[in-house]
């Protein structure tokens, strides 16, 4: 059963929706944030335990959510080997999966609704990781981003 991390800054109804969604799809759900009823809590700090599982590889992947979406897609990518992308609709969730092998997903609590939800969670899920060499290579450059660089005055 894939483990999926999940975190939200704010509990709300999408929240709600994406956990009952996972769990009914057979995902095994670890979830970071407030419950309902409960205060906020800093994006940031959320976001980068749910991306934590997959950097350790105890989850197959994440789904963080935020107000815009935006933030939590920042946080997770300065994570070495996070790879987020913030979709809003299908077919760019699709694309995040094969041409840049997306290992997080990210989701706008404010514009994405269920039925875009749905649509976006099965693109995801069904699509797998391109592995024809062209997209090997760009994998190879972003990897070579997460290695610190000498600054040049060193």
């Amino acid at each position: 059963m894939p483990r999926i991390a999940v975190s939200a800054d704010e509990h709300c109804s999408l929240v709600a929706w994406v956990l009952d969604e996972l769990q009914r799809r057979g995902h095994n759900v670890v979830y970071f944030g407030p419950a309902a009823g409960e205060d906020a809590q800093d994006w940031p700090l959320v976001t980068c335990k749910a991306a934590a599982l997959v950097q350790e590889g105890t989850a197959d992947e994440a789904i963080v959510m935020c107000w815009t979406g935006t933030g939590c897609t920042i946080a997770a990518n300065k994570m070495p080997g996070i790879r987020a992308a913030l979709c809003h609709d299908a077919e760019t969730a699709k694309g995040a999966r094969i041409w840049n092998h997306a290992n997080v997903l990210a989701l706008s609590l404010r514009t994405t609704s269920e039925a875009i939800a749905k649509e976006i969670l099965d693109q995801w899920f069904a699509t797998p990781f391109s592995d024809d060499a062209w997209n090997k290579l760009q994998m190879a450059r972003l990897r070579a981003l997460d290695t610190p660089r000498r600054s040049q005055d060193a």
